[in-house]
Order: structure tokens, then C-alpha cells, then sequence
């Protein structure tokens, strides 16, 4: 038996695909519950079990499937785990599930290297995030990118996928902990600013600023040395 061509194997991975996001969204139409009332069961069910964090992890790496807000479940791990687990548990969470999204982003894409030669300026721009993964990738973190934007392009491209992931788990890191603090100044993800920390929050914001303060710096530099 011929193995399956690459058009086939996309093919597979888009009709699988496209099935989870319909169970998805069959589930929060018949339920009602909507993104934040979903978010706050999954909260609500793991919070206190001892098998809180892998299944997590486990709903973290189906969120790029879903096309579930990265923000929203990185508050999420706060509110469960607080400022010291919860960033702990988040980052390992969030960058396998950057590479789950990478990875389908490659199994759908063409092969580049027809594009070595061509002229086109988006040609062109592929060829030189490719020679300049690790930073680029960087900063699109730091400057807080759509998170599964940036995964399922990079994906696409076929970037490194070693300088991906550092890049990555670098690049997301202030992030990480912002989101993180800012849910562990709350006490539910539908309550409002019940159990609001300011000090905690106040962090969080602080970090927030600074990356993107940082981002700027290295997009200034990269502009300079271009």
C-alpha cells in the first residue's frame, strides 16, 4: 500500500480538525455556557483534585484546536494554582501547546523550498524570518502577537523548530507570569473583581508594560541592523 500523498495527509488533518471545532462548538451552543462559563466549569471541576494540573495541561494542549483564547485559560491556571504553580504548570502548559499548533501549521503546509528562488517580497520575507528565526520569533512575543497566530505561521513556514520553541518559552515568559498573577488576583474567572488583589494585579501590569517596552527595543535594533 503507497503511503498517503502530503495533499492527503492535509486533507486529513483539516476534516479532523474541523471535527473537534464542530464538537466544540456544538457543545457551548447547546450548553450555553459560552467561553467564560466554560472556562469557569473547567475551574470549578479541577479545582482541589489531585489531578488538577495534567488535566490542564491536557485542556491546554487542546486549545489551539479549538481556537480557545491562550490568555484566558493562562488567567485560568492562576486562579487554580496561584503565582508560584500556576506559572510553573502554565509555562510547561503553554509551550507544548505552541508546538501543537506549530506542528499541525507544518502538516498543512507546502513545502518551501520552490521559494528559494522566487522574488515575490512575501518570498523574500519568509526566506529572512527563516535565516532569523530566533529573533523574530522573539519579538513577536514580546509584543504580545495573537499567541496561536504566530504558532500556526511559524508552523507554516517551516522555522526551526528548536528556535521556535526557545524563542518561545522566552519570548512568553513575561507574559506568562502577567496572565498568571493577574488570575491569581481573582477568585473566579466570572466574578468580576470579587477577591480582586490589587498587588497581585498591579505585577502583573507591570510586567505587561516592560515586555512590551522590551519588544520595541529589540524591533528598533532589528530595524537598525537590517
Amino acid at each position: 500500500m503507497n503511503a498517503p500523498s502530503p495533499t492527503q495527509r492535509r486533507v486529513v488533518v483539516l476534516v479532523v480538525w474541523a471535527g473537534v471545532v464542530g464538537a466544540w462548538l456544538w457543545h457551548s451552543r447547546s450548553s450555553g455556557d459560552g467561553v467564560t462559563g466554560s472556562l469557569q466549569q473547567l475551574v470549578d471541576s479541577l479545582r482541589g483534585r489531585w489531578w488538577a494540573i495534567p488535566a490542564y495541561i491536557l485542556a491546554y494542549l487542546a486549545r489551539p484546536l479549538l481556537l480557545f483564547p491562550a490568555s484566558l485559560l493562562t488567567i485560568a491556571g492562576g486562579i487554580l494554582f496561584g503565582p508560584g504553580v500556576g506559572i510553573a504548570v502554565v509555562l510547561v502548559a503553554s509551550n507544548a501547546s505552541a508546538m501543537v499548533a506549530y506542528g499541525i501549521g507544518r502538516a498543512l503546509s507546502a513545502d518551501p523550498t520552490h521559494e528559494r528562488d522566487a522574488t515575490s517580497l512575501v518570498a523574500r520575507w519568509s526566506e529572512r524570518l527563516r535565516a532569523r528565526s530566533f529573533v523574530t520569533v522573539l519579538v513577536m512575543r514580546l509584543a504580545f502577537l495573537p499567541y496561536d497566530l504566530v504558532n500556526y505561521a511559524c508552523g507554516a513556514l517551516r522555522i526551526n523548530p528548536g528556535a521556535f520553541l526557545a524563542a518561545t518559552a522566552i519570548g512568553s515568559l513575561p507574559g506568562t507570569i502577567s496572565f498568571v498573577l493577574a488570575g491569581a488576583s481573582l477568585e473566579r474567572v466570572d466574578s468580576g473583581i470579587d477577591g480582586f488583589d490589587p498587588r497581585v494585579f498591579a505585577a502583573s501590569v507591570v510586567l505587561f508594560v516592560l515586555s512590551i517596552a522590551v519588544a520595541r527595543a529589540f524591533q528598533r535594533r532589528e530595524t537598525a541592523t537590517a
